[in-house]
């Protein structure tokens, strides 16, 4: 990576994007210091990761990052064993509290405690499986969490459940930050996208304006939201849409009001 500089807000969602190479997950493993800069500095809410004395235990128990297909790394007999691996091995909870607290994340990831807690991690969906390993990252509740790709892999409905669940932890107020080569599935939910080429930020800002650079400079555009070009190509035919539009619903809504005001669709004009 060169010249990258980035500051992470408390409760943010960042989107990290590019294709594959790009250096994103790169990026995304100094959070945690598993990696570490061969120049600057990483500060985790205010304590820089190059600091002697660093307790890493805790580091990683404030930043929980969940890799690229997590499920690779499930291994007990059951679902419950396995989200309460790192409780037991810190040895200061009791078998009740470890009980509370791996009902209480199943819950927060969608898997019913009852149903799935004695089951075997490898007999589980692609999407179970997936809410499981979260569950195993988020039984130490750290207040941020790092998700490389969390959707690769996924059919349709075990994409959208996972997405949801990570929108459910971010309203929760958790600092969210996604590593995604798939746009789509963070522009609706993120307050801010970053685009990365080479190592190197090409891009940064709310989605629509990351979307308008990436237009301008005439690159990647197979990364922004077909409704976006659509949108601005009926802008340019004089329908009158709001600017940089990218979310579905608003699209929608503006083109079913030109629709009622007469416009009609460029193909159609004479």
């Amino acid at each position: 990576m060169e010249g990258v500089s980035l500051q992470v807000a408390a409760g943010e969602f960042l989107g990290i994007v590019g294709k594959t190479g790009s250096g994103k997950t790169t990026l995304a493993q100094h959070f945690n210091g598993l990696l570490k800069p061969s120049a600057g500095n990483v500060y985790v809410e205010g304590r820089n990761l190059a600091d002697p004395g660093i307790s890493w235990p805790e580091i990683r128990r404030r930043v929980g990052l969940v890799f690229q297909y997590p499920e690779h790394q499930l291994f007990a007999e059951t679902v419950f064993e396995d989200i309460a691996f790192v409780l037991d091995q810190q040895k200061s909870f009791s078998p009740e509290e470890i009980k509370e607290r791996v009902r209480h994340v199943c819950g927060m990831v969608g898997l019913d405690y009852d149903s799935f807690g004695q089951r075997s991690p490898f007999a589980l969906s692609g999407g179970e499986m997936r809410r499981a390993a979260l569950a195993g990252v988020l039984v130490q509740d750290p207040p941020i969490l790092i998700l490389d790709e969390p959707t690769v892999g996924l059919d349709g409905p075990g994409k959208r459940e996972v997405l949801r669940q990570i929108g459910n932890l971010h309203r929760l107020g958790k600092t969210i930050v996604i590593v995604s080569h798939a746009v789509e599935d963070l522009a609706e939910q993120a307050d801010r996208l970053m685009m990365m080429e080479e190592g190197r930020i090409i891009a940064s800002g709310e989605p629509r304006e990351v979307f308008a650079q990436l237009v301008g400079m005439k690159k990647f555009n197979f990364l922004v939201p077909p409704v976006f070009h659509l949108c601005e190509d009926l802008r340019a035919a004089g329908w009158t849409l709001p600017d940089k539009v990218f979310q579905t619903e608003e699209a929608l809504s503006a083109i079913d009001r030109n629709l009622r005001a007469g416009h009609h669709p460029p193909e159609m004009e004479n």
